[in-house]
């Protein structure tokens, strides 16, 4: 399938965060693909990426990235596609660097900015099918059915002491 949502990180190491993403996309059936786009290392490569996207089908990018966490923010200059921006944790500033780094965008050149670390990959793809579920239903049901199995988890299981998967 054409996939529709791109996932971008900086470095190999930020799969490590942004492999919940593809999880989730994958738990949705939603087609994606990823890719390894260094703002600083690879910046041409990362301009290809972002201005060829909306051309090759992608209509959500999800963009992880640690420390100076540029790779989000040059992503969203490059496309008009949404940019969904996954600060992951750093070992100095423990990802509030990542985070800063990504949710002071300057007016005109938006991302928008999940939680640091896992939980922010997670809600990153769930934000992803949302956006998409807008233009197709099968994606929106995906997440609805998500949601719903989410809720009867926890009224499956109200005492914390209880044994579950």
């Amino acid at each position: 399938m054409q996939p529709l949502v791109g996932i971008i990180m900086g470095s190999q190491s930020d799969w490590e965060t942004m492999r919940h993403a593809a999880q989730t996309l994958e738990e949705l059936h939603v087609p994606f693909e990823t890719r390894i786009v260094s703002a600083h290392r690879t910046p041409d490569l990362l301009f290809e990426y972002a201005a060829g996207a909306e051309e090759r089908g992608i209509e959500v990018i999800i963009a992880g990235a640690g420390g100076a966490a540029h790779l989000p923010g040059m992503t969203a200059a490059k496309t008009v596609l949404p940019v969904l921006g996954v600060p992951v944790e750093s070992h100095a500033l423990h990802g509030l660097d990542s985070l800063l780094s990504i949710v002071q965008m300057p007016a005109g050149v938006p991302v928008g900015t999940l939680a640091i670390g896992r939980a922010g990959a997670v809600n990153a793809a769930l934000l992803a099918a949302a956006i998409l579920g807008n233009r197709y239903p099968h994606i929106r049901d995906a997440l609805r059915q998500f949601r719903e199995q989410q809720t009867r988890r926890v009224l499956q299981y109200p005492d914390p002491r209880e044994q579950h998967q």
